[in-house]
């Protein structure tokens, strides 16, 4: 499959946590935009994600510890870029999405942009995993007062302001944590549709009720910290 390519900002690293999706990664390598740098974050994978990764052009990280968060945190750390975005690598969210959250960063349209999942497909996102992202939506409106309809994993912000909100999650509970420590910190936080479509391979997490009841206690214990003062956007 060629390169999408794709008129973009430069200066923009893509973190991609990965647990076996060799299936997946040639489509999304091939869907980042051209002048970006893709960080595939290896998180114990048994199949070839990595190797298949690094020959496709990506920068492979290696974070051994198990868990969501500990691979996205590995990812921000890793990368060096003024925009850091991510995204899931199991080929239900399309990376070529994100130039258009990166352009409203750089407009200083607003500090954090998130993409919310739209489903094509009645196979995208099972019931219990909307049931439980929607309760999640309300307890974060009650906690923040940001008006949101998800937390998906589609996101932009600087790489420097993330690394300022000291993100302690290494879980499921990393992407909540991070909009709950941004909105204490009064950034300016968007949310915009996009398409979600029928992932690669069995979900590690909300494939089935109890894994997408662990994300809610991951989560419900981020929504039960009490407010960190962390630098201002400003």
């Amino acid at each position: 499959m060629k390169a999408v390519t794709i008129s973009s900002p430069s200066d923009v690293d893509v973190v991609l946590p990965c647990l076996n999706e060799a299936e997946a990664l040639p489509w999304v390598l091939a869907r980042i935009p051209a002048r970006w740098r893709a960080l595939v974050v290896d998180n114990g994978s048994t199949d070839d994600s990595a190797q298949i990764a690094r020959a496709l052009g990506a920068t492979v990280v290696h974070e051994p510890r198990r868990g969501f968060g500990a691979a996205c945190h590995a990812g921000l750390t890793a990368a060096t870029a003024e925009i850091v975005c991510f995204c899931d690598c199991d080929a239900s969210l399309d990376p070529a999405l994100l130039v258009p959250f990166v352009e409203e960063i750089l407009r200083s349209e607003a500090d954090l942009v998130l993409g919310r999942r739209r489903p094509r497909g009645r196979t995208a996102w099972p019931a219990h995993a909307r049931a439980g992202n929607l309760a999640l939506a309300r307890l974060l409106r009650r906690r923040t007062g940001l008006r949101l309809h998800d937390v998906g994993p589609l996101r932009a912000a600087r790489r420097e302001r993330l690394l300022g909100l000291e993100l302690t999650d290494r879980r499921s509970g990393y992407p909540l944590q991070m909009v709950v420590r941004a909105a204490d910190a009064g950034w300016h936080i968007t949310e915009h549709d996009v398409p979600y479509l029928p992932r690669t391979g069995a979900s590690k997490v909300t494939g089935t009720w109890r894994g997408t009841w662990q994300a809610v206690r991951d989560m419900s214990r981020v929504l039960q910290e009490t407010p960190v003062r962390t630098g201002s956007v400003r």
